[in-house]
């Protein structure tokens, strides 16, 4: 992968070159992808590319058209305007206008489960002590409202959220009396097993337009295993949950997600037809984070990026072979990564900005007033590392993104300043995670060439773009309905926020 010069660069043709990066594919030596600063791109014949790269290509040849429709080249220098490839880049990056629209409130700790990969410090069900305090609650809604963000989503997490249901109840109440002189777009969402969902619970949800995410590792004996409770019902116990939660809620508000463990690599297919079986049309292959007791158990339930690699590429084609049977059913990840190669669009998903979506795209307010940049920041706060740490909640949102933790993700948190990012040819699509390069690597700005982040990054982007151009006709139209789902999801959150 290498930079083009960003200078002109005028050849016998008179054209000039625009600021571009390109790869070599993987699997055809003979051909490059080719990458504008604001992610326009094209496959070209590898000796083509090179002529271009010289000056030497005729603007009668097809290439030059397609470089030129793609930002990639100037063919008059004299009379060319950057004004189309600066509002492409804007709409690419148009997630930074309005700071960070998701908001993660922990509101305890306390949790039922034992789960060898959690990723949070659970406690005992009746350790009160781990809730949030309504000194807190209120200080955190303070904070929600001083971020501009037209649209906001609130997530409650815990631990378990449903063992403090009280504390959501004054906070969605107390934001939305403050709302009706704010006129944002609220939502919310609580990440809950389901477990102890009560029928009080679900109709205060339905009254104000909850959706529910859960955790699905797979069939019985998967999930059993990965997430265990002392009474080994956590299958059945989940599935009541999501059942009761589409009755009330409606089928769509309820969502769900897959951690994949050692063991989950060996049932790709078993995990993609459980989730179907059920009636989702959208799951999540999420490999494990190094965080928390995930850490701890690494050497049990933990695997190589190649070992994640080679697992997605079964379950991708397990999951287009079921698309074309006529059963939609979306990978999450996946359909982001394909509405960056695919759309011209920005859906803002946190992991996929630059710059980065710590703390821009995203904050988080732990129950014990604390405040983070990411869940991953606090997920390191718990295992005794403090050191991306806003503030408190008592505090203005202007001191955290004056602190030293948040100057220190800015300062490492433009990807395409980065070594080696800076010449990656998906870097206009991607994103930099200085906190998971510090977690993995020891240092924010990481060593690209053993990342297990960019390794992820880079081989999910080469899989999506191989079976979109190689695959049949009929797998591409499924990868870009797919594509423009993510897009159209985007736009619509958008508009409500209008």
């Amino acid at each position: 992968m290498k930079f083009a010069p960003s200078q002109a660069f005028a050849g016998n043709s008179g054209y000039h070159l625009l600021p571009l990066r390109f790869r070599r594919l993987p699997w055809d030596e003979y051909r490059v992808l080719v990458t504008s600063m604001a992610g326009d791109w094209l496959i070209a014949q590898r000796d083509e590319f090179e002529r271009a790269m010289e000056g030497r290509l005729d603007r009668a040849e097809p290439l030059f058209a397609e470089m030129e429709a793609r930002h990639l080249i100037a063919a008059d220098p004299n009379h060319s305007t950057l004004a189309p490839l600066l509002s492409q880049y804007r709409t690419r990056k148009s997630y930074i206008e309005h700071g960070p629209a998701l908001h993660i409130f922990v509101v305890s700790l306390r949790c039922h489960h034992t789960c060898s990969y959690c990723q949070v410090s659970r406690q005992p069900v009746g350790n009160t002590i781990f809730d949030m305090s309504d000194v807190t609650a209120a200080y955190a809604v303070e904070r929600l409202f001083e971020w501009p963000s037209p649209t906001l989503t609130v997530e409650f997490q815990g631990g378990e959220p449903l063992l403090h249901f009280a504390r959501i109840c004054t906070l969605v109440e107390a934001i939305e009396e403050r709302n009706r002189s704010e006129g944002r777009a609220l939502r919310f969402v609580i990440a809950s097993t389901l477990h102890d969902l009560t029928n009080d619970q679900l109709a205060f949800m339905q009254d104000h337009q909850f959706e529910l995410s859960t955790s699905l590792d797979g069939p019985e004996w998967l999930h059993n295993a990965n997430r265990p409770r002392a009474e080994r019902d956590s299958y059945r116990r989940t599935i009541e949950g999501i059942e009761r939660g589409r009755k009330v809620l409606g089928e769509d508000a309820v969502s769900a997600l897959t951690t994949l463990t050692r063991r989950s690599l060996e049932a790709p297919h078993e995990i993609i037809d459980e989730y179907r079986k059920l009636g989702f049309h959208s799951i999540s292959l999420r490999p494990l984070s190094p965080y928390g007791f995930a850490r701890k158990t690494e050497g049990r339930n933990g695997y190589l990026v190649a070992e994640f690699l080679q697992f997605y590429e079964v379950a991708l084609d397990h999951l287009l072979a079921v698309n074309r049977e006529g059963y939609f059913l979306e990978e999450t990840y996946g359909r982001m990564l394909l509405s960056q190669l695919l759309t011209p669009f920005s859906h803002g998903y946190v992991d996929l900005r630059s710059p980065t979506g710590a703390g821009l795209g995203a904050v988080v307010y732990d129950y014990d007033g604390r405040v983070y940049p990411s869940d991953e920041a606090r997920m390191l706060a718990s295992m005794g590392d403090h050191a991306f740490a806003l503030g408190h909640v008592n505090e203005s949102v202007s001191t955290w993104l004056n602190s030293p933790a948040m100057q220190r993700v800015f300062a490492a948190g433009v990807a395409e300043a980065l070594p080696t990012c800076a010449d990656c040819a998906y870097v206009p699509l991607c994103g930099a995670d200085p906190i998971d390069h510090y977690a993995r690597q020891g240092d924010t700005i990481g060593h690209r060439p053993t990342s297990d982040f960019c390794r992820k990054q880079m081989g999910l982007f080469d899989l999506l773009l191989r079976r979109w151009e190689q695959g049949p006709a009929t797998d591409q139209l499924i990868l870009e309905d797919w594509a423009l789902r993510a897009t159209r999801r985007g736009i619509a959150r958008e508009a409500e926020a209008a």
